[in-house]
């Protein structure tokens, strides 16, 4: 048994689940409001993250990370990349591209293209500065909210209370389960392939995002390729009756990589994964008790287009501090729990303008519409003349980008 079986730690204000990306976060915004902060951490201290995974960490995001935690936007910045140029092309024919001026001085860049596992690097220096105390190897596996806060059980015996608990633990998030908050939506047909590539040094891609419709050496699938600091990514979309063993194995990617980007690549692989991707809210982002805040992947799942997943956790992460500040500060219990429900209201609406938004963007990428079939190769053939056929094409795949006016915050 365990030394600390059974062992109650002293009891907290706040508890977060979850040292992501977004666990991080929302820890460096609950110190911003003045909280002391404990995380706890279900892998060990030196755990490896494989992959890219989340890339962007977008504008508004670089704003909300700086702002709980001053020079922290710069950090990233100078450790990530700034492309400026985007091309799209429909069966090989380039029918959009734009490059974008650098940021003036001072400015904060659109956005800055990193593997998560530097922009967890960066943000977990930001908490240990800030004084954020982490258990690791602290696996919850039980969750028993009441009306005065609520009581953590780890799997090793160890015990925590704290008054609001923010779970980011993720997809599987054993929080989420526990309270008993199911998922609403639905899974996405077919497939993707990512691939991550190293690729510095001399005679490396341009550092530019390109996107093609119906790619003609790839049998009409969709591909990206995207940089990031020290490679890029490409992303295949396969169809639902494609087998995995001929795009996703990684003795598979050498066979057709090389007919999207140069052969040499190949050898230079870091990575494959292979996603479905799902279209889900939780119905609720709070439980009954009005204790426990979801934020991130234990809130709600998107399909990428847009880079909404880590980008809107940001923005759940600050709005969950706001709220647990405000409930600790409430004069009674009703204006309390009207806190918790306010932000449960806002980042739900938030979490499913960006569910519709994907949804959106994945059914234009893969229409199942002889019309919007047709409506986009007459655009394709067009764009050359009637620049914002180009513009349409281009900017679809990724859904609207703006929320309502009402909700700001949820942009991302």
């Amino acid at each position: 048994m365990s030394p600390a079986a059974g062992r109650t730690e002293p009891a907290v204000p706040v508890l977060v689940v979850g040292a992501g990306p977004v666990g991080l976060a929302a820890a460096l915004a609950l110190r911003a409001q003045g909280l002391p902060v404990t995380l706890l951490e279900a892998d060990p201290a030196d755990r490896v993250r494989p992959g890219s995974r989340a890339l962007f960490v977008h504008h508004d995001s670089l704003r909300t990370l700086d702002a709980a935690s001053p020079g922290l936007a710069a950090r990233l910045i100078e450790n990530g990349l700034l492309w400026h140029t985007k091309r799209t092309f429909y069966r090989g024919r380039q029918v959009y591209a734009r490059t974008y001026p650098p940021p003036r001085p001072g400015e904060l860049p659109r956005f800055t293209s990193l593997r998560q596992v530097e922009t967890e690097r960066h943000l977990l220096a930001a908490c240990a500065a800030a004084g954020v105390r982490i258990h690791w190897g602290a696996r919850v596996v039980g969750v028993t909210p009441d009306p005065h806060g609520v009581r953590l059980d780890a799997a090793d015996g160890r015990r925590w209370r704290a008054a609001y608990v923010v779970a980011a633990d993720g997809a599987r998030s054993a929080v989420r389960q526990t309270v008993g908050i199911d998922w609403q939506g639905r899974r996405a047909e077919g497939f993707h392939v990512v691939v991550d590539i190293a690729d510095p040094g001399p005679g490396a891609e341009p550092a530019e995002r390109v996107f093609h419709y119906r790619h003609p050496a790839l049998g009409g699938r969709n591909v990206m390729r995207v940089p990031f600091a020290g490679g890029f990514q490409v992303d295949l979309q396969c169809a639902p009756d494609d087998d995995p063993a001929e795009f996703a194995e990684p003795s598979a990617v050498p066979r057709w990589l090389p007919r999207v980007v140069h052969p040499r690549h190949a050898e230079a692989v870091l990575w494959v994964s292979r996603y479905r991707y799902l279209q889900v809210v939780a119905e609720s982002l709070v439980d009954a008790r009005r204790r426990v805040l979801l934020v991130g992947e234990a809130a709600h799942l998107f399909p990428p287009f847009g880079a909404r997943g880590m980008n809107s956790g940001f923005a759940d992460g600050a709005a969950a501090a706001v709220a647990v500040r405000a409930a600790l500060e409430a004069a009674d219990p009703a204006s309390a729990r009207s806190a918790v429900e306010d932000f449960d209201r806002v980042r739900r609406m938030a979490a499913h303008f960006n569910s519709a938004a994907a949804g959106q963007a994945l059914a234009h990428m893969r229409p199942t519409s002889a019309g919007l079939v047709l409506r986009q190769r007459a655009a394709a053939v067009l764009a050359p003349w009637v620049p914002r056929f180009g513009t349409w094409l281009e900017r679809a795949p990724y859904g609207p980008r703006t929320a309502p006016p009402s909700n700001r915050t949820g942009r991302y």
